[in-house]
């Protein structure tokens, strides 16, 4: 078998350029609302065209590490990306990968735990005002899809309320992207259906179990709760994947009976 490896795609111009610039910000230090240097200066700096100085601010436009300003007063200024466009790139290659939820949890298990604990003591007025609002919402959710949907997505955000006090923000960034994993399984399997009272309340128990224990900064008592709350999620998660396999195979007999019923697929089927 041939085992050379397939040629590197060599970058376009305007990709080294913008790659350059990145390097440039970090080594200054720049922060937001800083200005990059004008079209021109950059196309004397790199001895490129207009043309390729624009790809390259566009680069990094969609990467959301610049706003592109016209008229006077305009040009290219730092501004500092936010973690949808890097969770949502990310989320759509793994899509492709039939991940599914035991696969999240056997790293949320692990991160909610590690994030959890670090928050302990840094959770002022305010972010157990707004984890309160959270439970509060949750526990006046009510039967019905559009409600069973909406709860679930209150119980994740209650953990990105978490995750946003976060000293790590690697860490913080890696739990609130698997969150917005469980969101979009939520979303494409339904996972909202059937309502699962046993689920909520566990999970009402939990979030207000945890807030005591922030409120008391007893870091052993989080990391407990914490534990057990994520293998919880993961065995109400595990069963009703089972439940929704299960009805794919139902719906998938009740198809196949369908096929076989019909006298004009008949006929098509054995035409072939």
């Amino acid at each position: 078998m041939d085992q050379t490896p397939s040629p590197r795609r060599r970058q376009k111009l305007a990709e080294l350029i913008s790659d350059d610039i990145k390097r440039w910000i970090a080594t200054e230090g720049l922060t937001e609302g800083d200005r990059l240097p004008n079209e021109k200066t950059l196309m004397e700096l790199y001895g490129c065209a207009k043309g390729t100085v624009r790809e390259a601010l566009k680069i990094l436009e969609v990467e959301g590490l610049i706003a592109l300003k016209t008229g006077p007063g305009g040009g290219a200024i730092l501004r500092t990306p936010s973690m949808e466009p890097a969770s949502r790139m990310l989320r759509n290659f793994l899509h492709f990968r039939s991940l599914d939820g035991h696969q999240v949890y056997q790293l949320r298990r692990l991160l909610e735990v590690e994030m959890a604990v670090s928050v302990v003591g840094r959770l002022g007025k305010a972010d157990l005002d707004n984890l309160e609002s959270n439970m509060s919402a949750c526990e006046c959710s009510h039967p019905g899809d559009e409600d069973q949907r909406r709860q679930r997505f209150l119980e994740l955000e209650f953990h990105n309320l978490l995750a946003k006090a976060c000293p790590n923000p690697l860490l913080a960034f890696m739990c609130r992207f698997l969150n917005d994993m469980l969101r979009d399984l939520v979303v494409v399997k339904k996972a909202y259906v059937p309502e699962r009272k046993q689920f909520d309340e566990a999970n009402h128990r939990y979030h207000r179990e945890l807030v005591d224990a922030f409120r008391d900064e007893d870091v052993e008592r989080v990391r407990r709760l914490m534990d057990e709350h994520m293998r919880d999620a993961e065995n109400h998660m595990s069963a009703l994947e089972g439940e929704m396999a299960d009805q794919m195979l139902i719906a998938l007999d009740a198809f196949t009976d369908a096929t076989e019923a019909s006298p004009l697929l008949r006929l098509v089927n054995n035409d072939q």
